[in-house]
């Protein structure tokens, strides 16, 4: 069994389901066992044959049922094919780029190889610290660090979200369709506008509502009461479909959804249907836009523990190769499966060109 420590990096985050708001505490925590191996300075070597993966989740953690939860399951699975010992970190709501730098130049430094970042919000961080380890391999999730020893894995959010579009065009009754973000930034209007361009292009009469949590602070991924209070806004303006990118806020919306007959969510980044903590409401989540970060923290860390060779570089991952796709599971899309596919073949040919702004 690996050996895994978990720190919050300024309190904890329930992995229960979340309908309030959640609060983080003061402490810090640290369950792991002593490390046998380590290395500091400049970093483990790249094959990393000393201490095992360092990765620093955003705010949300493991347990989110979303963004974070995908890159876990990366994780976990290189794991189980390779023992690893580990450490993970979450950050909490309020953190400066002074901490995110801290958390990960303290892994390097203690000798993981390779530290993946999860999230935009490490980018200025992970500059600093990655050209201080030039001999650790470092990856990061949803941005771009230009330097040779980064992993930048980028998705096509945009793509994946068209088609939650489509299906939401075609699932609605009342003409009324909605999205909420976390935040309203760059990285989440590529949900909003791909999401928006698939609903018109089927079906230009359906209306598109687009609201979100903040403005630029990533709470937004961590405050599930908020997302709840905007989708029973919604939900009472006639609006029957709800998609929300806002990782752990999602589930107060998905809440707010099943509590509405006849009303649909769609779920961001994992597949939302098959999460456990989610069972409760599964049959109200008509798809979700799945991103599959754990196939990219997967292909990262095996390529620096196993195969000596560390994937560095900008990565994306989009519908053509897989790195993007849309959930089926609960079999709600079956009748309009065909639509679907046609979709995603007009984007993966080129015939389609899904914008990335709203």
């Amino acid at each position: 069994m690996r050996r895994v420590s978990k720190i919050a990096a300024a309190g904890v985050v329930s992995a229960a389901l979340a309908l309030t708001a959640t609060a983080c505490g003061s402490s810090t925590t640290d369950d792991s066992k002593p490390s046998s191996s380590s290395s500091a300075g400049g970093g483990s070597s790249a094959g990393g044959k000393g201490k095992g993966v360092g990765i620093a989740y955003d705010v949300g953690g493991r347990g989110d049922h979303s963004f974070n939860d995908s890159a876990a399951r990366g994780l976990d699975k290189a794991d189980q094919e390779l023992n690893l010992e580990s450490k993970e970190l979450t950050a909490a709501n309020g953190e400066t780029d002074s901490d995110r730098e801290q958390h990960l130049d303290a892994m390097a430094a203690a000798g993981y190889n390779p530290v993946i970042a999860v999230g935009y919000t490490y980018g200025p961080a992970l500059q600093k610290i990655a050209a201080k380890y030039p001999n650790t391999t470092f990856g990061i999730v949803d941005s771009v660090v230009d330097l040779p020893n980064v992993d930048s894995m980028t998705f096509a959010t945009e793509q994946s979200s068209y088609l939650a579009g489509v299906a939401a065009a075609l699932k609605t009754k009342t003409g009324q369709v909605g999205f909420i973000g976390g935040v309203q930034n760059a990285l989440i209007g590529t949900f909003d506008a791909g999401f928006a361009q698939g609903v018109k292009d089927t079906k230009p009469n359906v209306k598109v509502t687009s609201e979100y949590l903040y403005k630029n602070d990533p709470r937004g991924f961590n405050d599930a009461a908020s997302a709840a209070g905007k989708a029973q806004g919604m939900l009472d303006r006639g609006i029957d479909v709800i998609y929300t990118a806002a990782g752990l806020s999602g589930d107060g919306s998905i809440q707010k959804v099943a509590g509405k007959s006849g009303a649909w969510a769609i779920g961001v980044d994992s597949d939302q249907f098959q999460d456990p903590a989610l069972a409760k409401y599964k049959n109200s989540i008509l798809t979700s836009a799945v991103k599959n970060v754990d196939v990219a923290v997967y292909d990262l860390i095996t390529s620096v523990k196993k195969d000596n060779k560390p994937k560095v570089g900008t990565n994306t991952y989009n519908l053509a190769n897989n790195g993007v796709s849309l959930a089926s599971s609960g079999g709600f899309i079956a009748d309009i499966q065909s639509q679907l596919d046609a979709a995603k073949q007009k984007i993966v040919s080129g015939q389609v060109k899904v914008n990335t702004t709203p």
